[in-house]
């Protein structure tokens, strides 16, 4: 007999294959959606709409200082990206490096401790020496108004300065006429895009930085899990169900890409995309989207250790209290 399951995932290459249905879920009767927003996933996923769902990292880890906090996550990391991409700047700020945003104000996207910014704020920490404090920080979207997010517990750490931008104000119209000197963002600034010469990333050659950040760490950050209430992770044979789905339909994807280089690639429309693939396998491995906790520890525990030191989480968790348990060995 199957489970009846709600999913709810965004449209990646590597969930096609379970949004068009090539690749089923065992003993479960799935019903799949998706959202043109991946933030209206995380919202559903607050009002209980879905029984498995997406999830970003810390809307996830959030929960964990209700009284009862209702859900666990599966170690699938649909969304992942290398963030030193994520940092921009007013070019007539002043800021050549990241020590010279002491004092600055910074806009960041969404949230204080959006799930870039977490990891950006946990780097620059580590790396740089710089923490939350020294800066000021303005919350807004992007190209577009934002209203706060009152659908998610927002803490702010004593002695960190945090407001939201006015209605009608985007952080990249602010960033742009040097109303914050800096930006953390998901998205890319519409204005950089357009060659604007007020705007400019921290990191000018981030691919070479972020590289060098994966050799010396070895961690690929992941924005975001996949989440369960904790009443369905008792049942382990759906759970394992679940996770075997998702890591087949990911090598659906991964093994598209290896057998097109067989083709050097010729139904890509990037140019040289065969040798990028090349320099990601030979630096990432030949599982460069690794799902499962032991190839994701060390990336989990540094990201758990920056919530809390960024006063996102009242404790200190780690990947055994948040992950289904009959998952750890994965």
């Amino acid at each position: 007999m199957s489970t009846k399951l709600r999913v709810a995932t965004y449209t990646y290459e590597h969930t096609e294959a379970l949004l068009d249905g090539r690749v089923p879920i065992d003993k479960v009767d799935a019903t799949f959606e998706t959202a043109s927003l991946v933030s209206d996933i995380f919202q559903r996923t607050v009002e209980r709409r879905y029984d498995v769902s997406e999830y970003g990292l810390t809307y996830f880890l959030r929960t964990f200082d209700l009284e009862d906090s209702p859900f666990l996550a599966l170690p699938i990391f649909p969304n992942r990206n290398f963030r030193h991409s994520s940092v921009f700047v007013n070019t007539a700020a002043g800021i050549e490096k990241p020590q010279d945003l002491v004092g600055k104000t910074i806009g960041e996207f969404a949230m204080f401790g959006h799930d870039p910014g977490v990891w950006m704020k946990g780097i620059f920490s580590d790396e740089y020496g710089l923490t939350p404090d020294q800066s000021r920080w303005v919350i807004g979207g992007t190209d577009h108004p934002l209203p706060a997010f009152d659908w998610v517990p927002q803490p702010v750490p004593e002695g960190v300065d945090v407001r939201h931008a006015a209605d009608g104000e985007t952080l990249s119209a602010m960033l742009e006429a040097g109303e914050i000197d800096a930006l953390i963002s998901v998205d890319v600034p519409q204005a950089l895009l357009d060659d604007s010469t007020k705007i400019a990333r921290l990191f000018p050659d981030y691919e070479s930085v972020e590289r060098d950040y994966y050799r010396r760490t070895g961690i690929f950050p992941a924005m975001h899990i996949v989440a369960v209430p904790r009443e369905l992770a008792a049942q382990t044979e759906v759970m394992a169900s679940i996770y075997r789905a998702f890591c087949e339909a990911k090598e659906i994807a991964q093994n598209k890409y290896r057998q097109g280089a067989l083709k050097q690639h010729m139904d890509v429309v990037t140019p040289w995309f065969s040798r990028h693939l090349e320099e990601n396998r030979a630096l990432l491995g030949e599982d460069w989207w690794s799902y499962g906790l032991a190839a994701n520890r060390k990336m989990l525990d540094t990201f758990l250790r920056y919530h809390h030191e960024q006063g996102l989480s009242k404790r200190p968790l780690t990947s055994e209290d948040i992950i289904v348990p009959t998952l750890l060995g994965t």
